[in-house]
């Protein structure tokens, strides 16, 4: 038995990026079979801290102290070798590689030290996927598999560390309810067996129902540890923000106009199968459905990313034909993706061209791209949108995960869309963030866009929606005014097999 000495002892992290402070002498402490919670608004200094811990960021100055002794985290290889185990939530896995080859990458199974040992790979993968509830064959490439798989795929991967200390950022952003559910009891298998979870979540829900004290960072500094039997989601949140948030979903009432975008009996490359709606100026329609019900595909059919197959698409009462993104964008649409690391920017470029890099033709003259007006247009959305960067030259890799959405909101607001949509616009971001995002929604739909919002979380969805639209096995199974709409509705319809009326 381990005796109740810190398994980890963090003193006096500090960490500085160009022209950013993102950790000031923050010090952590766990203890083993303690479940500890990580919490801070975005830019708060969580993910620098635990990539710190991992071995994939270094350390400008402090100490830290695992199992009793001093170390140095030199490398993701050396936290492994010491006990500490990751699961990202910038998914980290090998797509072309099968899910077997993903989990134990980088210490393959050999025969004879030579040779790869392919079936005590899928064997041992297929072990660790039945622990995590993913049915399904391990040779399977990964490439193939939904978000949610890829992030049981990653907690699979961690386990199979036989980790002391298990870090999980946002382990739960892309999960169904069952899933939640399962990596609820790993993490209490894992605290029973005296090994220790650092938990950052934005969800206070399932902090406060996973952990045991409760660690917050604002602005790259330590505020204080608490115990969670002694505070309550309120005191957390203003311990992180330092100011009171009020109600977080607020949607004004507005009066919508003509209908803008009409859809009938839209058919995808991707499955999507007679999809009927409308969205009216001003107006905001929620997209509910569990994962894998269609409603990104849907979206990315009107955006011109897959082929429409069949029906029929009106913008402003005009048939259409979107047969790519070039024409989507020339009709009005914006498009800010589920993934905005992936799909939404960028990385390696700077604030100010991911902001104008889709209308970068707005700013030709004569061939070349004017910077004055590149400047003017990036500046504004970084003023109206209040994007914390030390300035619009700042690598958009560097900014805190809200800050980097409301970049992809600016690069679509700044081609003044007649109708945007948003898929999962406030995923991993915290509360103060989210507010802000939705206050510029409201702003939007005052100014009589049309927006499509898929959402995840039913009561994002009930809050800030006019309509909303359930689809299920990749076409509508219903509609509901805001009014008619609660969360037991939603998913009776959600979860009916039957046609829509």
């Amino acid at each position: 038995m381990y005796t109740k000495m810190k398994l980890l002892e963090a003193t006096g992290i500090s960490k500085r990026f160009p022209g950013v402070q993102a950790l000031e002498a923050v010090s952590i402490e766990v203890l083993p079979g303690e479940v500890i919670g990580l919490v801070g608004e975005n830019g708060a200094g969580k993910s620098t801290l635990i990539k710190v811990l991992a071995g994939i960021l270094q350390k400008d100055s402090g100490t830290i102290v695992f199992d009793g002794r001093d170390v140095d985290i030199s490398s993701p290889h050396r936290a492994q070798e010491l006990g500490i185990s990751i699961i990202y939530q910038e998914l980290n896995l090998i797509p072309n590689l099968t899910i077997g080859e993903n989990i134990f990458v980088g210490r393959e199974k050999r025969k004879a030290a030579l040779f790869l040992d392919r079936d005590a790979t899928f064997t041992g993968a297929r072990l660790l996927m039945e622990r995590v509830g993913l049915a399904m064959d391990p040779r399977t490439p990964v490439e193939e598999l939904s978000i949610s798989h890829r992030q049981m795929v990653e907690v699979a991967k961690a386990l199979s560390l036989n980790a002391r200390l298990y870090i999980m950022d946002e382990p739960t952003s892309t999960l169904t309810d069952t899933e939640v559910d399962v990596l609820f009891d790993i993490v209490r298998r894992i605290k029973a067996a005296n090994n220790s979870v650092i938990f950052v979540s934005h969800k206070m829900d399932e902090v406060f129902a996973l952990c045991d004290r409760i660690h917050v960072l604002r602005d790259g500094k330590d505020v204080g540890t608490v115990n969670v039997s002694e505070t309550d989601p309120d005191q957390v949140v203003h311990m992180m923000v330092g100011r009171e948030i009020g109600n977080l979903f607020v949607r004004d009432e507005t009066i919508p106009g003509e209908a803008v975008l009409e859809v009938q009996g839209l058919c995808s490359e991707r499955g999507i199968e007679d999809v009927s709606f409308a969205v009216r100026q001003g107006e905001i329609v929620g997209f509910a459905g569990l994962v894998g019900s269609g409603r990104t595909e849907t979206m990315r059919a009107l955006f011109g990313i897959d082929r429409i197959t069949a029906g029929e698409v009106k913008v402003t009462g005009r048939k259409v034909e979107i047969r790519n993104v070039r024409d989507a964008i020339a009709l009005g649409l914006g498009f800010v993706p589920e993934d905005r690391k992936e799909q939404g920017l960028i990385l390696q470029m700077a604030v100010r061209e991911n902001i104008t890099l889709p209308g970068l033709e707005r700013f030709r003259s004569h061939g070349l791209v004017s910077r004055k007006k590149e400047t003017q247009v990036a500046q504004s959305y970084i003023d109206k949108l209040r994007i914390m960067t030390p300035s619009q030259e700042q690598t958009s890799a560097y900014l805190s995960g809200g800050n980097q959405q409301k970049v992809v909101l600016s690069k679509w607001l700044a081609l003044a869309p007649t109708v945007l949509i948003l898929d999962e616009p406030t995923r991993g971001i915290d509360v103060g963030a989210k507010k802000e995002i939705h206050a510029i929604m409201n702003d939007l739909a005052r100014q009589g866009v049309a927006i499509i919002m898929i959402s995840s979380e039913l009561p994002e969805i009930l809050a800030m929606s006019d309509r909303i639209v359930i689809m299920h096995d990749k076409t509508v199974k219903g509609e509901l005014d805001r009014h008619q709409a609660s969360q037991k509705r939603i998913m009776q319809i959600a979860l009916s097999t039957e046609a829509r009326s």
